[in-house]
């Protein structure tokens, strides 16, 4: 008997979300919040699927090459038939006929106190593990941005999937499948704040696609086009931020896609107040956002006197190693 393990960070987009699609750069952080998939070769009729903590479920399938026939379980698994067919040629490949045994972990993004899942990036971190745990391989990026594609219904720009894939601190950009890592910022503090609400990205997107073009569009695009470079400093950072902020909150408005919502907004104008920079790094009505600032004790001490107003600092970090393999 075989295992294989693999582990994928999740993802903060810090800048660039939505202009990316338009050709504008984003800058996007790995955190160290992972998906974990293990796969063991065994003795079986049928493949089998397990995720803990999400179904508790039991998915079933058999296989002909690309193409996956579910005994049970196949609305819950939609992800693992994504991946499947993706890397169906190389999974020809491996050595024996037994079935397999795929175990999917994405505990790490689910919020302890209430249960909810944290919009962070785990079905990119959880489509990269996969990949990677199925073909015995971290070269996966290719696979990994069609199969999470095909998931997302041709959703999306990849930003999440290439942090998973590199981790760290990336500038990315969607035209060419492109990024260069960058360094964090020295003398940058910061901290992940979850506003208790998740969000759906997919249903953002579609907003958008149904919407027309408006003039913040093209604002947001020259805004993220500025913020980019400015990630090279803490000061850059700390001074072009607030003016993206601004054009991000109109292009919300004119797009009605509620970025600002689930105390998003209050937030941004309390840190203001407070001498720090805050900003949503969600797709829209909820989830995730980052504060900033240059010291540590002045963002704890505002996170602290606000804590009767919505809003909580997520135990995560900056995540340096991107998709990682294990054999046994």
């Amino acid at each position: 008997m075989t295992a294989v393990s693999a582990s994928a960070p999740g993802k903060v987009v810090l800048c660039g979300e939505y202009a990316v699609l338009d050709g504008a750069p984003a800058v996007c952080m790995a955190i160290d919040r992972r998906a974990t998939v293990k796969v063991t070769d065994f003795d079986g009729d049928w493949h089998s699927v397990a995720a803990p903590g999400y179904s508790s479920l039991e998915g079933r399938f058999v296989t002909d090459g690309a193409q996956l026939d579910w005994l049970q379980g196949g609305d819950e698994f939609v992800i693992v038939d994504a991946v499947w067919h993706v890397v169906a040629n190389r999974l020809a490949q491996r050595e024996g006929n037994d079935c397999l045994r795929i175990e999917l972990d994405t505990r790490a993004f689910i919020d302890r106190e209430s249960g909810e899942k944290i919009g962070v990036g785990s079905s990119a971190a959880l489509t990269v593990a996969l990949s990677a745990a199925l073909t015995q391989s971290t070269d996966v990026l290719a696979e990994a941005m069609q199969a999470h594609h095909r998931f997302q219904k041709e959703a999306g720009s990849g930003v999440d999937i290439m942090t998973s894939v590199r981790g760290g601190l990336i500038e990315y950009r969607m035209n060419a499948r492109s990024s260069s890592p960058l360094r964090w910022p020295a003398g940058l503090a910061y901290r992940v704040i979850w506003t208790g609400v998740a969000a759906s990205t997919r249903m953002k997107l579609q907003k958008l696609a149904d919407t027309r073009h408006r003039a913040s569009r093209t604002e947001l695009l020259k805004a993220a086009e500025i913020m980019a470079p400015a990630w090279r400093s803490a000061s850059g950072v700390l001074r072009e931020l607030p003016r993206y902020i601004e054009a991000l909150r109109q292009f919300s408005i004119d797009h009605d896609l509620g970025i600002f919502d689930a105390g998003h907004d209050q937030l941004v104008n309390e840190a203001v107040d407070a001498g720090l920079v805050y900003k949503p790094c969600g797709a829209g009505g909820g989830d995730v956002g980052i504060l900033l600032g240059t010291s540590d004790e002045h963002l704890d001490e505002f996170m602290s006197s606000r804590r009767a107003s919505g809003g909580r600092v997520l135990n995560c970090m900056l995540e340096t190693d991107g998709v990682e393999l294990e054999r046994r």
